[in-house]
């Protein structure tokens, strides 16, 4: 039986598990989503979420926690400052996993774990960025054409 006997061990010795999990924690956290296997995305899903909740104390003892653990300062800086405050008032699930399908190669099947919001954060900088080079087209007089540019019909052919 099985019984008390939680967590992943994802075929690793327990140094190698560790900096595993690690360096998925740190790679989620600066990029705020990454593409693995679905075992792997479970095993690192409550350690983003521990860090997130370091991340919303802010004291000197969480942010020594977190740079213990952590493999770059940079990931413990964007955790404190961006990360911490965007979920502030949110109390946990911080994360999501998406399953994504098959990978080609051995069959593993594949899952995206991301933070939640982080399409938001995406999507209004596309959406400034939309928005004001449309108002300098207006400036100058002219009509939007968006990312693709105006559209030109095929030559005929002679």
């Amino acid at each position: 039986m099985r019984h008390r006997r939680g967590g992943f061990k994802l075929k690793r010795d327990s140094a190698a598990r560790k900096a595993l999990l690690r360096g998925m924690v740190t790679s989620v956290i600066e990029q705020e989503r990454i593409i693995t296997t679905v075992p792997k995305a479970k095993a690192v899903k409550p350690l983003v979420e521990r860090m997130i909740t370091l991340a919303k104390r802010d004291t000197l003892h969480t942010r020594r926690q977190a740079a213990s653990f952590l493999e770059t300062p940079a990931s413990v800086k964007k955790l404190f400052e961006k990360l911490g405050a965007r979920f502030g008032q949110r109390n946990g699930g911080y994360t999501r996993i998406v399953r994504l399908g098959w990978r080609k190669g051995d069959g593993a099947e594949q899952a995206m774990l991301e933070l939640v919001g982080s399409e938001l954060v995406k999507r209004a900088a596309e959406r400034a960025k939309r928005r004001e080079a449309k108002m300098q087209a207006m400036k100058e007089g002219k009509e939007f054409q968006g990312e693709a540019g105006p559209e030109t019909p095929p030559e005929p052919q002679a």
